[in-house]
């Protein structure tokens, strides 16, 4: 009877510590199951949903087309001739020298190089949604950039630092009785030289490389409050390369420094309204992904308190439909 009771007593002691750890563990091993096919099942319809978003975002497409055919057209459309006086010329009689950044490089590093980061990111996260709305926000601030820079060149009429020579190739300046210029040099040239304000640019360096910087410190959760000022070195380089090729402007004298200031501001300022379309703030804690991401996670949650609300109500339907013994 002793041995009898040693037994059930170990048995019931090592019953009881078994029957503990599930109780323990369970829940834990539980939520991080449910946390890994959330996971999982976001990462699939993030896969999955490419022609869906074509779909749900096609207007904005075709609006996007619209817009960067009207970019082009600007250029058929001569700039306002402003008045240009003998005493204006002063300021005026820069040397005519070639650009530094030549416009054939400006989309290359302004919109080239940030969709290769799209995509680069892109392969390792396969979100579609990330990919879909950070290109469709560059292009958008690239193009409305353009757009806005080139109608305000027209409007204006700002005659560039080196429009002297512009005007005058030989050199020899002829005006008419009120004082204005009459140029006879090549019309093409004339027209350019009447666009100034603002730089085309720095608006258009910075409407893409802003963005990307934006893009950057939302990935890199640069504003994390963690103290990693390393980070900013990361968003201040797109940054520098935009301000950069703004200087050159001025020292290329193809634009006054009033012009490169206005370009920049109307590149950051587009580019940073785009972007906020599509993402949160950078400095927001979901800052590192678009909106659509965590929608999309919380159509699954609630779908899986649905699911887990209606098993109580299923096995008490079950166990009422069961016959009593």
């Amino acid at each position: 009877m002793e041995v009898l009771e040693v037994q059930s007593s170990s048995l019931d002691s090592s019953a009881i510590s078994n029957s503990s750890i599930p109780l323990i563990k369970i829940p834990l091993i539980e939520q991080k199951n449910q946390q890994h096919r959330m996971r999982s099942q976001i990462n699939s319809n993030m896969m999955s949903s490419g022609v869906m978003v074509a779909r749900t975002y096609i207007y904005d497409w075709l609006i996007l087309m619209v817009i960067v055919v009207i970019g082009p057209l600007l250029h058929l459309i001569h700039p306002f001739y402003r008045f240009v006086g003998k005493d204006m010329m002063t300021n005026l009689k820069y040397p005519l020298k070639s650009n530094t950044v030549p416009f054939w490089a400006v989309p290359m590093y302004s919109l080239l190089l940030p969709m290769g980061i799209f995509v680069v990111l892109y392969l390792r996260r396969r979100d579609i949604y990330d990919l879909h709305h950070a290109l469709l926000g560059l292009l958008y601030s690239a193009s409305v950039t353009a757009v806005i820079t080139n109608a305000i060149k027209l409007a204006v009429g700002r005659p560039r630092p080196d429009f002297f020579w512009r005007c005058f190739p030989d050199g020899k300046d002829v005006y008419d009785q009120l004082g204005n210029v009459i140029c006879h040099g090549k019309r093409s040239v004339i027209d350019e030289g009447h666009k100034s304000f603002p730089s085309g640019h720095t608006s258009w360096s910075f409407a893409g490389l802003a963005f990307l910087s934006l893009y950057l410190a939302g990935k890199i959760k640069a504003f994390d409050r963690k103290g990693h000022v390393a980070k900013l070195c990361i968003i201040f380089l797109p940054l520098l390369v935009a301000s950069l090729v703004g200087i050159s402007r001025v020292d290329d004298y193809r634009h006054h420094w009033q012009d490169v200031f206005a370009g920049g501001l109307l590149g950051i300022t587009v580019a940073g309204l785009c972007y906020l379309q599509f993402f949160p703030p950078p400095y927001h804690t979901q800052g590192w992904r678009p909106y659509a991401y965590f929608e999309e996670l919380e159509l699954c949650r609630n779908a899986q308190a649905t699911n887990v609300a209606d098993v109580p109500d299923a096995q008490a339907t079950e166990t009422q439909s069961e016959p009593s013994g």
